[in-house]
């Protein structure tokens, strides 16, 4: 093990852990991110008033946030995997040039080759490759770049959950996520919220009223008609290392031929796993998990390979720390800092 990682591992063990209390209010609100606290302490046992302090104490440390984002379907927008080698001695430069750039949503900052990874989003593949891709390529501090296309989302940061809540709280809170459809167009003014719901997913309608200097009655019906959109994805996110997972791994696989949906079916499944999607390129998977310990990367090998028999494991990463999560920039303790650098919103792709 390298002297890096030496100190990676000793930073991440020693975050502060999450209380079990905490747990289960995060695990609440990655179902329901905008449940009120009177719904969610009928669930919890708890009085509202005490979540609502919980609630304050996480966020305002940075332990934990509730954002919105655009599901990133392929159908709709582009989703792009690059994977970044950095200029010898560069590599924080690297990191906060391209941490600014708002289509660069998550950069995650490895312990080997590639230096970085990032997740892009752009509105076409044009817009991506004559303009996005060229603006990454040209920042300070990178060397090179490589890129796979998302052909298909499977899994996401937005249905991980913590698993601190029983199947009756579960459902109830699912219950309580659920929205009135709406099935016409987005109207643009409506798309105005996006950037308050990427700041903060639980920002009221009454907040984004007197923001944006329109009635509440107003925000409330454009707010019910991007819910019922399903265009956004919204999710509560945690610092991994306190949440109990300060080891993040991605892999480069490769699934048998003729079994793609199968081994698509069978990644959802996992538990652990943060990300997993269909690519092009030199492997069809990118597939991303959050684990306990660095002894638990082998073990997730061996499940994923006896799992998904034929899997061929292309390249494995262990990533250091995320820089950037879902525009939300992030401390090395893997805290947010406040600071947002939101994706573009795509108004015409509603």
């Amino acid at each position: 093990m390298s002297a890096m990682e030496q100190r990676f591992l000793s930073t991440q063990e020693s975050s502060t852990e999450l209380s079990e209390a905490d747990l289960r209010l995060l695990h609440a609100l990655q179902i329901a991110p905008r449940v009120s606290w009177f719904d969610a302490a009928g669930i919890l046992g708890a009085h509202p008033a005490t979540l609502a302090r919980r609630w304050e104490r996480l966020h305002d440390s940075g332990l934990a946030w509730v954002t919105a984002h655009l599901k990133g379907d392929p159908s709709t927008m582009l989703m792009v995997f690059v994977d970044v080698e950095c200029e010898p001695g560069r590599r924080d430069t690297a990191v906060a040039a391209l941490a600014a750039i708002p289509e660069v949503q998550t950069v995650d900052v490895a312990t080997s080759s590639p230096d970085l990874a990032l997740t892009v989003l752009t509105r076409s593949l044009a817009e991506c490759t004559e303009h996005v891709l060229p603006g990454i390529a040209s920042s300070p501090g990178v060397l090179s770049i490589q890129s796979e296309l998302c052909t298909r989302l499977h899994a996401g940061g937005h249905s991980w959950r913590l698993s601190a809540l029983d199947r009756e709280q579960i459902a109830a809170f699912a219950e309580l996520a659920r929205v009135e459809p709406f099935t016409g167009p987005v109207p643009d003014a409506a798309m105005d919220l996006l950037p308050l719901l990427a700041r903060n997913g639980r920002v009221s309608a009454a907040d984004m009223a007197r923001e944006l200097g329109r009635s509440p009655a107003t925000v409330h019906r454009q707010l019910a008609k991007v819910l019922g959109s399903g265009l956004l994805s919204f999710r509560c996110e945690v610092a991994q290392g306190p949440a109990g997972y300060p080891v993040a791994c991605r892999w480069l696989a490769k699934a048998p031929a003729g079994r793609h949906a199968e081994t698509a079916a069978a990644l959802s499944g996992l538990r652990n796993v943060r990300l997993a999607a269909s690519t092009t390129g030199r492997s069809n998977f990118i597939i991303m998990m959050w684990l306990r310990t660095v002894a638990d990367v082998l073990t997730a090998e061996l499940a994923l390979q006896e799992r998904i028999p034929g899997l061929e494991l292309i390249r494995s990463t262990v990533m250091m720390r995320s820089a950037k999560r879902v525009g939300f920039m992030l401390r090395p303790d893997g805290t947010a800092t406040g600071e947002v650098v939101a994706a573009p919103g795509y108004p015409e792709q509603a």
